[in-house]
């Protein structure tokens, strides 16, 4: 059984994923900007009236289906970042589906958010709140185990 590298032996896993997820998540922003966007024309424009559901269901399946098919969206492959669970293995459907919940649920209060920010700046695996209680971690796919 495999398990995650350490990040004081094998830094070179860990090294600038805080700010590769920070490029990661702006290009997945956009990207779903852009489907949630192409929904509302394809629904004639009705898809406005619920704009903050539409968005949300749009980016919590973009993040489900891109992690489950590769363990990372479209931004954390263009970063060179890739999630992985607690034995180092790549996410699977399941677990694609809890990190995508806890990420939603950081994002719709603030003050999680801000404390997920802050283990992911201060801690040796830049494990953000999400990434802690489900054991899964980001680690540079150049290196990736």
């Amino acid at each position: 059984m495999q398990q995650l590298p350490d990040p004081h032996r094998q830094p070179q896993f860990y090294a600038s994923v805080p700010l590769k997820r920070l490029i990661a998540w702006i290009i997945d922003s956009i990207v779903i900007l852009l489907i949630a966007l192409i929904v509302v024309t394809l629904t004639l424009f009705v898809g406005f009236f619920i704009w903050p559901i539409l968005y949300l269901v749009v980016g919590f399946a973009y993040r489900v289906v891109t992690i489950a098919n590769g363990s990372a969206t479209l931004g954390m492959r263009f970063a060179g970042i890739e999630l992985r669970d607690a034995y180092g293995a790549r996410l699977d459907l399941g677990g694609a589906l809890a990190h995508t919940t806890g990420y939603t649920i950081s994002l719709a209060i603030p003050l999680l958010q801000v404390i997920s920010v802050v283990m992911m700046l201060t801690g040796a695996r830049g494990q953000g709140l999400t990434d802690a209680f489900l054991g899964t971690v980001a680690l540079n796919r150049r290196a990736a185990i």
